[in-house]
């Protein structure tokens, strides 16, 4: 990265490593908080990578709606092992620092994943508008060919977005101190240890990010809006239970995420709070990966037969 190069302003100190604040500096609360984030972490990884495999091994589960879901649990993985593993190193070591380009990296892939989350929840909501709204165009409109373009297009937006503010962000000269008020290398505590305007940065992630987070959100509550209007409509109310229980997971996992992700960064820098914003910060980057996976399968009937499934032949093998 050779705009790392760029960061010795004029009569300051060079910046060559951050320390994170971490969650706690009480040490009797860093053991059980080490094994509270190691449980949610291995949950984390169970629950989504039983989603993948069920998902990959049902043939009735082979439709978009499961494809778009195995690609939310991909990316939950990633998502949490970019935060939750560091989290738990700052719990259980002296040292709490970070190299220049590590927290660059994390930083990235943290921006990186959580747009394509809000993107795929995009996706999944329209793909649930076509299969209620206009069943007879769905097969037209989301075919396999269509869903691939979906996800590309996602995994794109989201790359191009966390390039954007991870170099406009760590090519600002850091001079104010260098320790990160936050337990990660989150946009808004990085921008307050910049000794120059952040204006600009504030704008690029008011502009770029909310334009992908309200955009998303818009098209989820049209999608949703037609939804309700179709089911309405809909005499036999057996139908109408089915078609709200597909979208209920979905609509579950999307006000989880949304919530904590508007009053988080829809905010100017200087609104940041530090130690009051951690208990947001700590639902969206790791309750959240491990949630998703239990809603879908606790609310889908569907997953759930998988499940059932998979269970009754993994134990007819063991005992065979």
């Amino acid at each position: 990265m050779a705009f790392l190069e760029t960061w010795k302003p004029k009569n300051s100190t060079v910046v060559t490593e951050f320390v994170l604040s971490g969650l706690s500096s009480v040490p009797s609360l860093q053991l059980p908080l080490f094994l509270l984030f190691l449980s949610v972490y291995l949950l984390t990884l169970f629950g989504n990578f039983m989603i993948i495999l069920l998902i990959k091994t049902t043939q009735t589960l082979k439709t978009p709606m499961y494809f778009f879901l195995m690609n939310l649990s991909f990316v939950d993985i990633i998502y949490s092992s970019s935060i939750t593993p560091n989290v738990m190193a700052t719990l259980i070591s002296v040292n709490k620092t970070m190299s220049i380009p590590g927290c660059a990296t994390q930083m990235f892939f943290f921006i990186d994943l959580a747009s394509s989350e809000a993107m795929l929840l995009a996706v999944m909501a329209y793909d649930r508008y076509v299969a209620i709204c206009k069943p007879l165009y769905y097969t037209m409109l989301i075919n396999q060919a269509a869903c691939f373009q979906f996800v590309l297009s996602v995994y794109a937006a989201g790359f191009f977005n966390s390039l954007t503010h991870t170099y406009c962000a760590f090519i600002l000269p850091f001079c104010h101190s260098n320790v990160i008020n936050h337990f990660f290398c989150d946009v808004n505590p990085i921008l307050k240890l910049s000794c120059k305007d952040t204006f600009l940065n504030e704008m690029l992630l008011f502009i770029i990010a909310g334009s992908i987070e309200v955009g998303s959100f818009l098209c989820i509550m049209i999608s949703y809006n037609y939804i309700l209007v179709a089911v309405c409509r809909t005499s036999s109310s057996k139908s109408r239970g089915k078609s709200l229980s597909t979208c209920a997971s979905h609509f579950c996992c999307v006000a989880l995420f949304y919530c904590p992700v508007f009053y988080m960064y829809l905010r100017p820098t200087s609104a940041y709070l530090g130690d009051q914003d951690w208990v947001v910060s700590v639902f969206y980057t790791v309750i959240i990966p491990m949630l998703n996976p239990i809603i879908y399968t606790l609310r889908n009937q569907d997953v759930k037969s998988a499940l059932k499934k998979m269970s009754i032949s993994s134990i007819f093998r063991f005992m065979g």
